[in-house]
C-alpha cells in the first residue's frame, strides 16, 4: 500500500463538486475536514490560504495539491475533489484546474509531508492514472485507484485498477 491510500478517508472524496474559485474549494474542503476528522474549518481554510500565497499549489495538466502543516494535527489526512467544471488555479501551464488532493500533515512532520508531496507528484504525472481519476464514476474507484497504484523497481509507474 502506497503512503497516500493510507491518509485518504473514502468520505473525504467528492466527485462532481460544482465551485467557483479557490477560496470556496477551500471552504468546501475545511468544512470536509471539520465533519470527517473534528479539525475546525477555519484552521484548515487559513493554513491552505496562507500556504497558496506562497505560490500556487496547482501543478498544470488540471490538478492541484494543496498543502499545509497545521499545528496540532495528529497524523496526516488527505481528501479529494473532482470539480465538475475546473477553474482557474494559477497552475503554470495556465490550464485550469478540477482534479484535487489536499493533504494536510502535523506541523512537524517535515520528512512525511515532502515524502507525501513526493508521492502525489509520481501519482499525478502517470497520465493512464489521472485518466482513471478523470473519469472514475464514484468515490469507491477512486479510492480503488489511490489504493492500486504504485511505483514498480524499473521506475514504471502502475494505475492498474
Amino acid at each position: 500500500m502506497n503512503l497516500i491510500s493510507k491518509i485518504l478517508d473514502p468520505q473525504r472524496i467528492n466527485i462532481g463538486a460544482t465551485l467557483a474559485s479557490k477560496a470556496a474549494v477551500f471552504e468546501y474542503v475545511g468544512a470536509m475536514f471539520e465533519r470527517q476528522s473534528g479539525l475546525p474549518a477555519k484552521k484548515v481554510v487559513d493554513a491552505l490560504t496562507q500556504r497558496e500565497k506562497l505560490g500556487s499549489t496547482g501543478l498544470g495538466m488540471g490538478i492541484a495539491i494543496p498543502h499545509q502543516r497545521i499545528k496540532g494535527l495528529k497524523e496526516a489526512q488527505g481528501a479529494f475533489l473532482r470539480l465538475s467544471q475546473p477553474i482557474d488555479f494559477d497552475a503554470p501551464d495556465g490550464a485550469p484546474v478540477n482534479l484535487f488532493f489536499i493533504m494536510l500533515a502535523p506541523e512537524q512532520a517535515n520528512e512525511t509531508h515532502l515524502r507525501l508531496l513526493a508521492e502525489l507528484a509520481q501519482m499525478f504525472s502517470d497520465k493512464a492514472f489521472r485518466e482513471t481519476l478523470s473519469t472514475a464514476p464514484d468515490a469507491a474507484s477512486i479510492t480503488t485507484a489511490f489504493e492500486n497504484w504504485s511505483v514498480h523497481a524499473s521506475g514504471e509507474r502502475s494505475s492498474a485498477v
